[in-house]
């Protein structure tokens, strides 16, 4: 049964699926893959959950890496596209918010999965409860300034200058963002929310980092570097 709550994922997986494919899109192949696997490899992590694994790309890197995965997702096309690809893998239907999640995992991850997720401090708490004592968290999200631009975003002004608006940024909010057949809520909500979150659980901050693109077009590049999308942070369950 598909947990899809109205969210745009159950119609945009099919999109979202195709603009994926194996290699990821921008932001995946030229911004955050590389610094995220850099995190998992070479570390002695075993057993992984990807929490909003979408179609398992991320799982089967980390099983590349030699790390044994469990991937949750709330949408039944993406785990099905998952399945397909890894038949062998560990795809479940669910949500960080509700899963009944013991301390068996050295290694949890959300990659780019919080901004979709309307009860962050629910599923923030399903996270840390899955890890070992002593285990990582590592997640990729969205700069919370960039969440902060819907729905004007970038516009151009009187002298046709291409410009980022920010406004509202202290408050949280749901916005549907649209590209390419898809149409998707995302949340926004200012760092300093997801920062006390993972403090208020004792949780100590490893990494924070925010990568800069390697490859795309000049002018992706040009525009990643003037407004970044992403950062990179990695915590740890105090033993």
């Amino acid at each position: 049964m598909n947990e899809d709550v109205g969210d745009g994922w159950a119609t945009s997986a099919a999109a979202w699926i195709a603009e994926q494919g194996e290699d990821g899109d921008y932001g995946r192949r030229f911004v955050l893959d590389a610094p995220m696997r850099a995190r998992i490899e070479g570390r002695g992590f075993r057993d992984a959950l990807d929490v909003g694994c979408g179609e398992g790309r991320f799982c089967r890197i980390m099983q590349r890496a030699g790390i044994r995965t469990t991937g949750i997702d709330p949408t039944e096309a993406l785990l099905a596209r998952a399945r397909q690809l890894d038949p062998e893998g560990d795809y479940r239907l669910g949500r960080a918010e509700t899963m009944d999640a013991e301390a068996c995992y050295d290694l949890v991850v959300s990659y780019l999965s919080l901004i979709d997720i309307p009860d962050l401090a629910a599923a923030i708490a399903g996270m840390v409860a899955a890890l070992r004592p002593g285990g990582t968290l590592l997640i990729a999200n969205m700069t919370s300034f960039n969440t902060a631009g819907p729905p004007d975003g970038w516009t151009r002004d009187r002298d046709g200058t291409l410009r980022f608006t920010i406004d509202h940024y202290m408050d949280e909010r749901a916005t549907w963002v649209s590209w390419r057949d898809m149409r998707i809520l995302n949340w926004h909500r200012p760092l300093s929310t997801y920062m006390t979150l993972l403090l208020d659980h004792g949780l100590q901050l490893r990494l924070f980092s925010e990568p800069q693109p390697t490859g795309g077009t000049p002018e992706q590049i040009a525009r990643h570097r003037r407004v970044p999308y992403f950062h990179i942070m990695e915590w740890q369950k105090p033993d």
